[in-house]
């Protein structure tokens, strides 16, 4: 089946010929946290059937969005990154995240995968200009860094030893902590900075409102 293209004199169509196709965008997701071999995509975006993550891989390839890398030894397999050109897309996904919190049902974070927590912590958390925080965060047997700094958060797999915080346990329970005390998560580190990350998390009201009720049923289950 041949790919199709809006093909309009419009740079939306433009980016959208190029990256609109289901499960593109996913791929991108995925790899803002840094490069993965074919295996841990296909397991990370969660349901692209293979010959699927492979079309829509070279069509990334073909467009400048996505490279091929041989990782250096010990592994010395080839991996996927996202070019300069595709890290572009990083600040557009984190608001489009955003706007997709107005259609989020908040039950579903019980089913959010420790793979997806970075990303979707930099979704719900808007740090102010001047804030400056080290993050690590454990979850699943994964270990992620975010940094917080000039008002955006940069995040990438592996462990923070220059946490200020450290917050571990199952992705409801880190989201949970940082709206209540209750939240059930693992901390390590600094109590002000959990505070001040809590004064970031951006919410619709109702989809606060959601979250809260949650944590309230699971500390009386």
């Amino acid at each position: 089946m041949a790919k199709r293209l809006y093909d309009q004199p419009c740079s939306l169509a433009g980016a959208l010929d190029r990256i609109g196709e289901r499960w593109s965008l996913l791929i991108v997701r995925e790899l803002l946290l840094g490069p993965l071999r074919f295996s841990e995509l296909a397991r990370d975006v969660g349901g692209a059937p293979t010959d699927i993550l492979t079309k829509r891989l070279r069509e990334l390839e073909q467009a400048g969005i996505v490279r091929r890398r041989e990782l250096p030894p010990p592994a010395s397999v080839t991996a996927y990154e996202l070019t300069d050109l595709g890290r572009g897309l990083e600040r557009p996904l984190i608001e489009l995240g955003r706007w997709g919190l107005n259609f989020h049902d908040v039950r579903t974070v019980r089913e959010l995968a420790p793979t997806s927590l970075p990303n979707a912590l930099r979704v719900v958390l808007r740090p102010p200009e001047g804030a400056e925080l080290t993050l690590g965060v454990r979850s699943g047997n994964r270990e992620y860094r975010l940094r917080i700094e000039d008002g955006w958060i940069d995040a990438r797999r592996g462990e923070a030893p220059d946490a200020d915080l450290t917050l571990s346990g199952t992705p409801f329970e880190v989201m949970a902590t940082l709206v209540s005390d209750a939240g059930g998560a693992g901390i390590e580190g600094d109590p002000a900075a959990l505070e001040a990350l809590r004064g970031m998390v951006t919410l619709p009201e109702e989809l606060r409102q959601g979250a809260l009720e949650q944590v309230a049923e699971g500390a009386t289950a």
